[in-house]
Parts: structure tokens; C-alpha cells; sequence
């Protein structure tokens, strides 16, 4: 076992709980020098809130834990590929590295459908490693809507 899949599995973990939530299986780790210094999952529809993804409420706890919202030596494992909203984000909090699981082929930012943390416009760009247990994180996804649609 590598240590992204380590966190990987915890950031899973978190999906889960968001899937028992009956909210989309999304799952969030920030951690900075080996230490896990937030985690959050989707919650959207529990705060009624578009923005509430569990991307946008890791990087706002590590923020607030770290005492400042410069994300530079942060590395983010996220069960799936960041949106616009969400990676737009990560740019500007200047997170480090970003490692997720799930390619998200509809709306994807970190490369599937458009590339906006390696965009040569923005004055800051994120290192990505995607397709970290990307099957593990794929199937909870899968399972959910799965499940919605019966």
C-alpha cells in the first residue's frame, strides 16, 4: 500500500458517510507534512447550499486550522475529479498538490473536460496525480445513482 492510497481510503471513507447522508459520495482530505489537517464531504443538500462540496469545506477547515488561506504545502486527496467551482478554488487558496480518484467525464477541471489547475492564464497551478483508486471511487459513485435511479 502507498501512502496516496492510504489517504485515498480515508478520503473514501468520507464518501461513504456522505452517501448515508443521501448526499453524492464525495469525499475530501487535506493534509499538510503527512498530517491530516481537515476532511469534509459533500453537504449539499443537508445546508441547502450549491457551494457546500466537500473540496470547498476541506479547503476552508485547513484554512481555518492552519491560520491562514495560502494552501501552498497542502496536498488534497479527493474521491473525484474537481469541478470548475471547486477547482477554481484550489487555485486560488494556491494549494500544492492535488490526488483524486474518479475521472469525471461530464464536468471535470482537472483535465477531463477542461484543464483550469495547469491553465497558463492563472498566476497559480496546481500538481495533479489523478486515478488514485480510481475504481474504488467510481463504484460508490456508480452504486448511488444507481440506486437514485430505481
Amino acid at each position: 500500500m502507498n501512502r496516496h492510497e492510504d489517504y485515498m481510503k480515508i478520503a473514501l471513507n468520507l464518501a461513504q458517510e456522505a452517501r448515508e447522508k443521501g448526499e453524492i459520495p464525495v469525499g475530501a482530505i487535506v493534509v499538510i507534512d503527512g498530517e491530516i489537517v481537515a476532511g469534509a464531504r459533500n453537504e449539499k443538500e443537508m445546508r441547502g447550499d450549491a457551494t457546500a462540496h466537500a473540496e470547498i469545506l476541506a479547503l476552508q477547515r485547513a484554512a481555518k486550522k492552519v491560520g491562514h488561506w495560502r494552501l501552498t504545502d497542502a496536498t488534497m486527496y479527493v474521491t473525484l475529479e474537481p469541478c470548475p467551482m471547486c477547482a477554481g478554488a484550489m487555485v486560488q487558496t494556491r494549494l500544492g498538490n492535488l490526488v483524486f480518484g474518479a475521472y469525471d467525464p461530464r464536468a471535470g477541471a482537472a483535465g477531463s473536460v477542461v484543464d483550469l489547475l495547469d491553465h497558463p492564464a492563472f498566476n497559480h497551478r496546481v500538481i495533479v496525480k489523478s486515478g488514485v483508486l480510481a475504481d474504488e471511487c467510481g463504484q460508490i459513485l456508480k452504486d448511488f445513482f444507481d440506486t437514485r435511479r430505481r
